[in-house]
């Protein structure tokens, strides 16, 4: 016998993880964009939005799917017992997953439109090393987070965007202010 597991055993393993890793994915991505600011903000309705800029109910949807596709992902990577390169792989896509998380509560949050922009610039460079690190692996785990990179690359863009346009805005205090009308 050649196999330490059969086709179904991995296959279990693979289903085992990915009931884990994907639920654990969309809650933590969930949790980060709730509790890291608001883009209902008045600071961030007051700032000028670059023309790229697509319809907020985008950013819900993509944000979703990413985080399904990187839950799958993951769990192709955890199942794959005994690969060369896999804590390495597991150690990246740790890294990338709190660069990811952190991006909300800095921009949002603390309105640092340009510590944002090197959290989602190393965010890029640690996604491609992944992704790289992934293909050793599970060549699939790779392929499921290249739209990952590419909406991170489209993202990057629209931050330096926000900060080419609202550069008095970065690092803005929080006025609190409310805006109240009378009808």
């Amino acid at each position: 016998m050649n196999v330490l597991a059969s086709k179904g055993q991995l296959r279990a393993s693979f289903f085992r993880w990915a009931l884990f890793t994907v639920p654990a994915c969309l809650l933590l991505g969930f949790l980060s964009g709730v509790f890291g600011g608001s883009p209902d903000s008045l600071w961030f309705e007051s700032l000028i939005k670059p023309d790229i800029f697509p319809e907020p109910k985008w950013f819900g949807i993509v944000w979703s799917v990413l985080y399904v596709m990187m839950g799958i992902a993951l769990a192709l990577v955890c199942a794959a017992w005994g690969a060369r390169g896999r804590t390495a792989a597991l150690a990246a896509f740790a890294v990338q997953f709190v660069l990811n998380l952190a991006w909300s509560p800095v921009f949002f949050g603390l309105h640092q439109i340009t510590a944002a922009l090197v959290v989602i610039g190393l965010l890029a460079a640690v996604v491609i090393v992944t992704i790289a690190l992934f293909w050793r692996v599970r060549k699939l785990a790779a392929i499921l987070l290249l739209p990952y990179l590419a909406w991170v690359c489209f993202a990057t863009l629209l931050n330096y965007e926000f900060l080419q346009l609202n550069p008095e805005s970065d690092g803005a205090e929080p006025t609190g202010a409310i805006q109240r009308i009378e009808i």
